[in-house]
Formats: structure tokens, C-alpha cells, sequence
């Protein structure tokens, strides 16, 4: 996968694939509670990223694979398995280093749209990786020379991995850096 030049069209694809999960997802119990939100690097206006457009659904309860499945059919988003068995972040995310909460926290479910380049990531609304992520978004989105430091950072490592049969090994660095917003994802 390349990174490319920030695309002013990723925020108003995000909200469009928002609304359909949204409505998809229609009056599930306590819907009322659910976070919606455009996450990952192409939610940074002005950052180079991968063409994939992050999104991030929080849940008070996270429902099965199937279930979500079921669901989220008419949104065109499809259970993601991974390119091999150990691909991370597809059935939980990695914790922090720092983090003492509880395994469960970090279970999710992973969908794609194979006719659009996205990525929806169910997590619960106590997951702290869930929060984590807009918490990274935000913070990149106020420092932007912070954000130009993380995209050189983050084309450093696409070129590094550009041979690899998969994208896992780019991801796993990124999962893996040091504890410290200027290199994690």
C-alpha cells in the first residue's frame, strides 16, 4: 500500500459510509449512546496517508461477528479476516504498554468495503484503544509540524515494506513503536 497526498474528498466519504452504518445499524438498544467517528490519518486534514478511510464505531456492548454481519450487509462492509492467522487488530487491538485495563477492553470487530477502500472498527465505548485513537486524531489535527514529522515517519515505513506480501509487517511496526504519540497509529 502507498501513501499519498491527503484528498479532501476522505472526510466526506467517511461522513457518507458514517451514515450508512448509522443507519444500518438503525435502533439496536441504546443506539443513542453509540460514537460515530472518521479516525486514522485521513481524518487529519493536510496528512499523507494510505487511500483507506478509518472508521470508528463505539458500542456500550460489543455484539458478535455474525450479528454485525448481519447487519452491516446492506452497508456493503464485510467481516475482515486479515492477510494470515496472526494479522493484528482484527479481532482485538493491541494495548498500549502503559495499559492496566482489562484484556476485554480491547476486543473489537473489523470490517471492510471491497468496493470502496474503508475500514470499520467496532470497539466498545470503554475501550481505552477506542479512545486512544481520536484522542492521537485530534492531537495530530491541532500540531501540525507533529503531523508532517508522522507522515515522513509513516512513508519511511511504506517504502521499508513495499516488497512485503502484506501490509501486517507495516502495521505491526506501527502498532509496536515507541510509547509515544509522534509514532503511533
Amino acid at each position: 500500500m502507498k501513501i499519498v497526498d491527503y484528498d479532501p474528498s476522505w472526510p466526506i466519504r467517511a461522513d457518507r459510509l458514517l451514515d450508512n452504518v448509522r443507519a444500518a445499524i438503525g435502533d439496536w438498544p441504546h443506539s443513542e449512546v453509540y460514537v460515530f467517528d472518521h479516525i486514522g490519518s485521513t481524518a487529519v486534514p493536510g496528512l499523507a496517508a494510505k487511500p483507506i478511510v478509518d472508521l470508528q464505531v463505539c458500542l456500550p456492548v460489543l455484539p458478535t461477528l455474525a450479528e454485525l454481519a448481519t447487519v452491516l450487509a446492506p452497508t456493503g462492509f464485510l467481516p475482515a479476516s486479515g492477510a494470515r492467522p496472526d494479522s493484528p487488530g482484527v479481532y482485538r487491538d493491541i494495548p498500549r504498554r502503559d495499559s492496566a485495563a482489562s484484556p476485554e477492553l480491547y476486543d473489537k470487530r473489523l470490517f471492510h468495503s471491497p468496493e470502496e477502500p474503508a475500514i470499520l472498527h467496532i470497539r466498545r465505548l470503554d475501550s481505552p484503544f477506542a479512545k486512544f485513537v481520536v484522542l492521537f486524531r485530534d492531537w495530530l489535527r491541532a500540531h501540525s509540524d507533529e503531523a508532517r514529522d508522522y507522515a515522513v515517519y509513516k512513508c519511511g515505513l511504506a517504502t521499508q515494506h513495499a516488497a512485503d506480501p502484506d501490509y501486517d509487517d507495516y502495521t505491526r511496526v506501527i502498532l509496536g513503536a515507541p510509547n509515544d504519540l509522534r509514532y503511533v497509529s
